[in-house]
């Protein structure tokens, strides 16, 4: 079957396009939600019914807050050795004394990763595992939209005071009472961040208007960064967070009152590696300490023992209770026990049927299958196990039965949380590795194929003879979609797995693979081909049509070169410098190879001599054989038009001369005109000038006037269907432009029919597929490889986001173009 290289490529990209969606599907998996924020505050749950006629539990509503004031410091790259270990007893003497002999509670909470900051504020208030699909949810919208412990406070009518890091700001707009943000990119500066902080407290701690206080010190991080977790720096430093804890302890005991105590918690948003950085999963990284100090808790005795492990989502669903909140409906977190372990056992066990009922409500929004989870079956046996105990509690039973049941029920309750947790922390915690695979087979494949096929497609034919009788129809398909179902069917069905490719229908997931495997056939079959087709070379050759001039070399370097650049973050974050450089080497280069062509190559090149003169040879015979006789009058037209045709030749030389020179001018102008990037996006330019609101009317013209010169320098060669193309699309440029008040309604233009260069349809497809195709196949491998870097979430998952709607986009125009063509050239056939 022939085929132009307009389908062709246009194919190629319908199926590299489901490779990206695949891929961006295992890359960003979506995280459990629940109902929307607004209707996140229902009516609680009320006790378990106890069985039996006639019994009901009198208590309906949420238990009162165990705390009148909370005060939680959160200490910015805080490790768990930093308090617990060697350096917490040198530097870190007072926190130390209450971790071993106060009134406290200590812990290691284990944050997931990516450990950066923002996700972590949220993992912490929220109690969910932010996933990289809140990129998308989150777009343009940096305020926190999910149910949230800072949400819940606000609403509850408590005043809540905010000083530290400005990430919250963002996070949490309008539900401070008071705040002062500090920006945390000047990591040289490690004590103003942290005074700014400090300069607060003794006003504060004095007032009584207020209920939730947070403070973010970011001083520690700011030292790993620059210079490690075993720099000098870092004592003098854990010792001023020391002496600051010191002073908010003994302000809170002081300030109590007999009906309620206060709560000091002390954490950190994420640890620190041996070289001071963050955002991966090591246990320097993910390791941070969690106190809990308050009078309530009995003080300790005995011998000390290690802190034990929770996990950081913990803080949401704990903080919750002892506040008097509705837990968060897109919590993961367990209840901390300890933390309530000194109220009644009735009180104990209605704190974890609250947990344990918002877990499995969560699992029932977002698992299909939830009665067959195990977590879900136990809460349903504690949840009855529970209304028994009710039921001995209300009929005056004080036995040691009671007591023995009660424990029994809230091991029951922890065990079912526990599970439930796990459950649901498996759908955002993971990449989705297998799909991720799958798209990314997928995507090589296709472009080995534009790579194989790229001589035959860009022939001057622009098609090609593709057979699909061998790939379809042989041995090694068959065998390669058998071995394909086997693999997809052990990951699968293994008891670990948890993906969406596995989620798709058995036909779908075939159909996948008989893809998978008609590509890799088609390219073996490509392969093959070109070697039966390779010949010798010629004997007198000439140079060949095969060879790469310094421009080819020039654009395959620059484009392997752009593509390596995005594995770092600065590249990406100023990427059109790398663009800047490469056309301005892509024009000297033309601008060098157009001199040697037009001035060099004619008076010295013997070969093009030699071409010449065989040419005037030829004709000088023809005219002997055939006795041809040219009159006076004949020559004198031939003059004519061969000075005619020397003129318009020399025009075009200088035209083609200048067009490098004028192309460089305007990148420079460009330049000038709009600041873009990360390091000098701030300074003015032309173009903030350019687009005030006085300058309306000649931003107007000048987009007019644009537009226009660009329809009439590329349109003298173009074919109706371009043309049409073009100018639609230059009126919709404008009118988008218009639409948003940026320039004046646009005018109408039309346009002429002109003769149809036939194969530049399918020439320009192929390479806009090819050139696409490069990029995102050696991206979404960094992206892989990166996926655990600092800046995944600021700097890398944008791009591929932008890389893989960048390709839905070319599938799509070069649908278009490729339909449009194919119809006209029907017509014109007919």
């Amino acid at each position: 079957m022939r085929l132009r290289s307009g389908v062709f490529a246009s194919s190629c990209l319908l199926v590299e396009a489901l490779g990206v969606a695949l891929f961006l599907r295992g890359f960003f998996p979506v995280p459990v939600r629940s109902l929307p924020r607004r209707e996140a505050r229902g009516d609680p749950p009320a006790e378990p019914a106890p069985p039996g006629p006639g019994m009901v539990s009198n208590w309906t509503k949420i238990p009162p807050p165990l705390f009148k004031k909370v005060v939680i410091v959160l200490i910015d790259a805080l490790r768990d050795d930093f308090v617990f270990g060697s350096k917490g007893k040198q530097f870190m003497p007072y926190t130390t004394q209450v971790v071993e002999k106060g009134t406290s509670y200590s812990f290691i909470a284990e944050a997931k990763p990516p450990t950066v900051t923002m996700p972590r504020i949220k993992a912490l208030m929220t109690g969910s595992i932010p996933g990289f699909i809140d990129v998308i949810v989150n777009l343009n919208s940096p305020a926190l939209l999910d149910d949230n412990l800072i949400w819940q406070a606000k609403t509850a009518g408590k005043r809540i005071i905010f000083y530290g890091d400005d990430t919250w700001v963002k996070l949490f707009p309008k539900h401070f009472v008071e705040y002062d943000g500090t920006t945390s990119f000047f990591v040289s500066d490690f004590t103003e961040v942290d005074d700014n902080v400090t300069r607060h407290l003794d006003r504060v701690l004095k007032r009584e208007d207020w209920d939730l206080l947070i403070l973010h010190y970011l001083g520690l991080d700011h030292i790993g960064h620059m210079t490690g977790p075993n720099s000098s720096l870092v004592g003098p430093k854990l010792r001023e967070m020391d002496n600051i804890l010191k002073k908010i302890h003994i302000s809170l005991l002081s300030k109590e009152e007999a009906s309620l105590p206060n709560l000091l918690v002390v954490c950190g948003d994420h640890g620190m590696s041996e070289t001071g950085s963050h955002g991966g999963s090591s246990d320097g990284e993910v390791h941070t300490p969690l106190l809990f100090i308050s009078s309530a808790f009995e003080k300790r005795s005995g011998p000390l023992t290690q802190p034990g492990f929770v996990q950081q989502t913990d803080l949401a669903s704990t903080l919750a209770v002892g506040l008097g909140l509705p837990i968060s409906r897109n919590s993961v977190g367990n209840l901390i026990l300890p933390v309530v372990g000194g109220k009644t056992m009735r009180e104990q066990l209605r704190f974890v049927h609250l947990n344990g009922f918002q877990l499995s409500r969560l699992l029932q929004e977002n698992t299909p299958a939830y009665e067959k989870d195990p977590g879900y079956e136990h809460f349903k046996i504690a949840e009855k196990s529970h209304g028994n105990w009710i039921k001995l509690y209300l009929e005056g039973n004080n036995s040691e039965i009671l007591l023995n049941l009660g424990k029994k029920v809230l091991k029951q309750y922890l065990d079912a949380l526990k599970t439930l947790s796990s459950s649901l922390s498996k759908q955002v915690a993971q990449y989705d590795v297998y799909s991720m695979m799958v798209g990314t087979v997928i995507i090589m494949e296709v472009l080995l194929l534009l790579l194989l096929s790229l001589p035959k497609a860009l022939s001057s034919q622009a098609e090609f003879e593709v057979s699909l009788s061998p790939p379809l129809f042989s041995l090694l398909f068959y065998l390669m979609c058998l071995m394909l179902c086997a693999v997809h069917v052990i990951v699968c069905t293994s008891a670990e797995s948890s993906c969406y490719f596995c989620s798709m229908s058995w036909l779908t997931a075939v159909g996948v693979m008989m893809l998978i495997s008609a590509l890799m056939c088609s390219i073996l079959s490509a392969i093959a081909k070109i070697f039966e087709n390779s010949r010798p070379p010629l004997k007198n050759p000439v140079v060949s049509s095969s060879s790469w001039s310094e421009i080819d070399v020039l654009i395959l370097a620059g484009t392997i070169g752009h593509v390596l650049s995005l594995g770092a973050s600065s590249f990406i974050e100023e990427e059109h410098q790398t663009w800047y450089f490469l056309i301005n080497t892509l024009c000297l280069v033309l601008c060098q190879e157009l001199c040697r062509n037009n001035f060099l190559l004619k008076e010295c090149d013997p070969q093009h001599s030699t071409t010449v003169k065989q040419n005037f040879d030829s004709i000088g015979e023809a005219s002997e054989c055939k006795n041809i006789d040219i009159p006076a009058a004949c020559n004198s037209k031939l003059g004519k038009a061969s000075s005619s045709t020397e003129f318009i030749k020399r025009s075009d030389k200088w035209i083609s001369l200048a067009s490098p020179w004028i192309i460089l001018i305007c990148c420079r102008l460009l330049r000038s005109l709009n600041q873009t990037g990360v390091q000098w996006a701030h300074r003015p330019d032309f173009g903030h000038w350019l687009t005030s609101s006085e300058q309306k009317s000649e931003l107007s013209f000048l987009a007019a006037v644009s537009l226009l010169m660009i329809f009439f320098l590329v349109q003298r060669r173009c074919s109706l269907v371009s043309k049409i193309a073009m100018v639609l699309g230059l009126l919709g440029v404008y009118s988008y432009r218009a639409a948003i008040g940026n320039v004046i309604f646009p005018w109408q233009h039309d346009s002429k029919d002109i003769s149809k260069n036939s194969a530049a349809v399918g020439h320009g497809c192929f390479c806009y597929a090819l050139m696409r195709s490069i990029p995102v196949a050696i991206y979404i491998v960094l992206v892989t490889s990166l996926r655990y870097h600092l800046f995944i979430w600021s700097v890398f998952s944008p791009k591929l986001l932008y890389e893989g709607v960048h390709v839905f986009i070319t599938a799509a125009i070069c649908l278009f173009f490729t339909a449009m063509d194919q119809n006209h050239s029907h017509k014109v056939q007919d």
